[in-house]
């Protein structure tokens, strides 16, 4: 492609649309060319709010008509769950290849946006994390649940976050469920003093979610057996850590005819 890639983004006014706002102005092959956003900030130049000056971008409501009327290739949408999945299915119709970083969507959700890039042959990314160290974490998490059937897994993030467990530890926990040959019964019976104690369970495996201020994206998975234990642990300290997974997907996603779930299939793992 000779031309700069056209992005949209969706949720420009919040903290990861903003930071994508900042790390696209700064790559010499794409453009701005769409910002949706909710009443917080519609009508400003999305530019502006996102600290790089004026773009000459508004940020509108409307997304039928920004896809119509800025033509991009690529939406980048952060929108939670449900919201994300109605503004994949409407870029998919209309061409438009969407890069999902949204949690919340459930396993139905995610198929049914897959079928429909599929059968339209039109490229898709849905990732619950694009930090690069997050990919990482889950990588080596997986070859330890072979040798370490006993794991549970810590996710911290900021009191912001609406949905518990993160997306990250969802798949962190399904991506051991299948690697761990056995799954190891307790070795005593447990008794819950104070009813969720013990966090939720995804396949079998506990999921411990921590909402601060202060925190932005933290995750941890604890193995343990007879005299040792081993953590991996990865942290996000700002929404920087993000942007290169992202700016590779946007990218990527150009060279797609269909969905693909993370950024690991995009880097080779």
């Amino acid at each position: 492609m000779n031309e700069p890639i056209r992005v949209a983004v969706s949720g420009a006014a919040g903290r990861m649309g903003r930071a994508s706002i900042r790390a696209i102005t700064r790559e010499k092959d794409m453009i701005l060319v769409g910002a949706l956003g909710r009443s917080n900030g519609l009508g400003r130049d999305a530019g502006e709010l996102a600290g790089v000056g004026p773009l000459g971008v508004a940020i509108t409501g409307d997304l039928e008509g920004m896809l119509q009327g800025s033509h991009p290739h690529v939406l980048v949408d952060f929108a939670p769950g449900p919201a994300a999945v109605a503004n994949g299915k409407q870029a998919i119709l209309r061409g438009v290849r969407p890069v999902i970083g949204g949690t919340g969507m459930s396993e139905a959700e995610v198929e049914e946006l897959s079928s429909l890039a599929r059968e339209r042959g039109v490229g898709a990314v849905v990732a619950p994390n694009f930090a690069l160290g997050a990919v990482l974490m889950m990588t080596f998490a997986r070859q330890a649940a072979r040798f370490f059937p006993h794991v549970e897994i810590v996710e911290l993030h900021h009191d912001k976050k609406r949905d518990a467990p993160s997306g990250t530890a969802i798949k962190t926990a399904r991506l051991l469920a299948r690697e761990r040959k056995d799954v190891p019964q307790p070795m005593g019976k447990e008794e819950e003093v104070v009813p969720g104690a013990r966090g939720g369970a995804v396949e079998g495996i506990r999921i411990h979610s921590i909402r601060l201020p202060g925190l932005i994206a933290h995750q941890e998975v604890i193995f343990g057996s007879p005299g040792q234990t081993l953590t991996i642990r990865h942290d996000s300290y700002s929404e920087e850590s993000f942007m290169p997974g992202l700016l590779l997907a946007i990218r990527k996603v150009l060279t797609l005819d269909h969905l693909v779930v993370g950024i690991e299939p995009l880097l080779g793992l």
